[in-house]
């Protein structure tokens, strides 16, 4: 094998296209079921954008807000188990190598092996050897809550554009049914890069996605019918 072949791994891709995507898909489908939800109503025109400029808005700040307590939660909790750690390896580190031989030992190498890979692992970094390996911390998967919060908004004001303008640039009588069409469009070509991106099945993600999306936009538009308000 030549000593430049990289293969084409897609885990390091998790972290930033789940967040993409789940904001990305929840601006298209929360924008579009509010548009056609209060399309159905028989508000104005100018009371439908206003009501879209208003979900995009409370729509990105709701994700940017969840996302960061949830991600500042996870680093909390990383941090407390590195310290924890870190006072453990110092009160005895005789204890915790023999740990992390042990880990290597259940993931298939010989004893002795594992003896010396622990021993040179902590020689290089014990605290890193022992986040990676015993607590499943990582670098490049360890919690971003600034980084989380922006992606989700950025992406949930993007998908949530999209049915925005065509809200803005549709006739009265057609609206409802361009709004939900070309929306579910945009779903189903999200679910096709998400699955392309991951490495999954492209017509089950697109699929999927869409069909969610429908049904939300479905049962909204049957509240904004069967009451008739501007809610």
């Amino acid at each position: 094998m030549s000593p430049h072949h990289h293969e084409a791994h897609r885990t390091h891709r998790i972290g930033w296209l789940r967040a993409a995507v789940l904001g990305a898909n929840d601006g298209i489908v929360s924008t579009a079921s509010l548009i056609v939800g209060i399309a159905a109503s028989h508000a104005t025109h100018s009371e439908i954008v206003l009501a879209g400029v208003a979900g995009l808005v409370a729509g990105a700040m709701s994700m940017a807000a969840g996302e960061y307590v949830s991600v500042s939660s996870q680093a909390d909790t990383e941090q407390a188990d590195l310290k924890r750690e870190r006072k453990e390896l110092d009160e005895d580190e005789h204890h915790e190598k023999k740990e992390l031989a042990a880990i290597y030992v259940s993931r298939g190498l010989a004893p002795a092996l594992a003896v010396q890979v622990a021993e040179q692992l902590m020689n290089h970094d014990a605290l890193a050897a022992h986040a990676r390996d015993e607590l499943g911390i990582s670098a490049t998967g360890s919690a971003r809550p600034i980084q989380a919060a922006l992606t989700s908004a950025a992406t949930f004001s993007i998908g949530a554009m999209l049915p925005l303008l065509i809200a803005l640039l549709a006739p009265d009588t057609n609206l409802i049914v361009l709004v939900s069409s070309t929306s579910l469009l945009f779903l189903t070509m999200l679910g096709i890069l998400a699955a392309y991106a991951g490495g999954s099945g492209i017509i089950k993600g697109a699929i999927r996605v869409a069909f969610w999306g429908a049904l939300a936009m479905g049962l909204t538009a049957a509240v904004g019918a069967i009451f008739g308000t501007v809610v």
